[in-house]
């Protein structure tokens, strides 16, 4: 049915927004108070922004009480888009929380007057696009889209403080069932020929070893174009292998995110001074190689390799937040040496990738020719949190699984491959979701 909210919508995807929320403003919502956008940093998850970094906005002696990032704002009107050139996240580690500010300043056309506004009833609309940009538009309790939301609200799912509209999108389908339909028609299909979607959104015949993913994708009709994720309704897709469709058991850990250091004598004097302070002689016997690997946890004792050990710094566990925003985790040596760092702003920026919700389905290969097969039981995972992420890092669960090399390492050229890998078993992969629960979609 067209009301006034899904033409609100269809505006937005018309200036390319492809995912769609809307939060409800509080009175203290607004351009003095700034707005709030939840406990937590699940918000980041939602609200694409820019490198996160220290705000020096902030009075003396709390600039490393708060970050900020921006945000590529455009506030939305009859007229079209308009910039809103000062709009920016502001991180708070301390409660910890997202709020949203600096929205009015040198937009033209910004809605003034209901920003400025301590009024009741409120709501502000999020149109996400694929390339960063963010759309804002913001109604009053009487306005016609603000009452066709209410009728809606109680049937939506929310994601924090946000509401999401992908089911207004999708004419009243819900997306999370709509998946689990999807899936369970692949799993009916059985054994599948391994494919990956073309530039032309037509599957065509994949033959390496890792098409379960492309294959996967291809059959939810999902387009190698847009989020750098699959996306399914807003739903990341996420493949993995099982030895069986009875214990589901994975046959390798996931990889989380893969950021090199920002830190330390890896980034100081670079990977080759790195590998030869800290790497060891290839163990196969290849000769002029060196190599750095292992596992490195918080909850382990120096490496016997590699005399390395890992540790957080500025994240209390107790209590889950950020105590100091220069911190990171970081490798450090038996002489308390730096060896490789990773800032928490990096770590930030590379976690709010991720999407807030993601199905984890397993699958079986059979070779040759390659051909996958999808479970009958998934994993649907809702709410990460970069916060999430440091607890497990802190906790252990999460470690850094390293394979870095230099091969020639004696001649005048030298071959460098990097590596930095922070992995998690999939057994703990919960642990860095607010919700997670195997489905049966048979």
């Amino acid at each position: 049915m067209i009301t006034p909210l899904t033409r609100l919508l269809d505006r937005m995807a018309t200036h390319g927004a492809a995912r769609f929320y809307a939060k409800r403003l509080a009175p203290n919502d607004n351009s003095k108070n700034q707005v709030y956008l939840g406990g937590g940093f699940g918000a980041l998850n939602i609200i694409p922004h820019g490198e996160v970094g220290s705000d020096d906005s902030s009075r003396a002696g709390s600039v490393r009480d708060r970050a900020k990032a921006m945000v590529r704002f455009f506030w939305l009107d009859d007229e079209g888009v308009t910039p809103a050139p000062d709009a920016q996240l502001i991180l708070y580690p301390k409660y910890p929380e997202v709020r949203m500010s600096g929205f009015l300043r040198g937009a033209e056309r910004a809605p003034n007057v209901l920003m400025k506004s301590r009024d009741e009833g409120r709501v502000l609309f999020f149109g996400i696009c694929p390339d960063g940009r963010v759309l804002g538009h913001v109604v009053a309790s009487d306005d016609p889209v603000a009452r066709a939301f209410d009728a809606a609200a109680p049937s939506l799912d929310a994601t924090g403080v946000f509401l999401d509209l992908e089911k207004l999108r999708q004419g009243g389908t819900d997306p999370k069932e709509a998946l689990l339909a999807a899936l369970r028609r692949i799993h009916a299909k059985g054994w599948i020929t391994s494919q990956k979607m073309g530039r032309a959104g037509v599957p065509e015949p994949y033959s390496a070893r890792n098409g379960g993913g492309y294959t996967l994708e291809a059959e939810l009709g999902i387009s190698p174009n847009g989020f750098a994720d699959p996306d399914f309704m807003g739903w990341e897709v996420k493949q993995y292998g099982v030895s069986d469709f009875t214990s589901y058991r994975a046959k390798s850990p996931v990889t989380l995110m893969t950021p090199e250091p920002t830190g330390g004598l890896y980034r100081d004097e670079g990977v080759t001074a790195f590998l030869r302070r800290y790497g060891y002689a290839d163990k196969s016997g290849k000769a002029d190689r060196i190599n750095f690997g292992g596992i490195y946890a918080a909850s382990r004792d120096f490496h016997p390799e590699t005399g390395l050990m890992l540790r957080l710094t500025g994240f209390d566990a107790a209590t889950g937040k950020i105590t100091e925003l220069d911190g990171g985790i970081v490798l450090l040596d038996r002489d308390d040496n730096v060896a490789a760092s990773w800032g928490f702003r990096g770590i930030i920026a590379h976690w709010n990738r991720k999407h807030a919700k993601a199905v984890y389905v397993p699958s079986l290969m059979q070779f040759p020719p390659p051909e996958y097969s999808y479970g009958a039981v998934v994993q649907l995972c809702e709410g990460t949190d970069v916060l999430l992420f440091l607890a497990a890092v802190s906790a252990g669960s999460v470690y850094y699984d390293p394979g870095i090399k230099i091969e020639a390492a004696g001649t005048a050229k030298p071959m460098i491959k990097r590596r930095s890998q922070f992995r998690v078993r999939h057994d703990a992969l919960k642990g860095l979701y607010r919700g997670s629960a195997m489905v049966s979609i048979t």
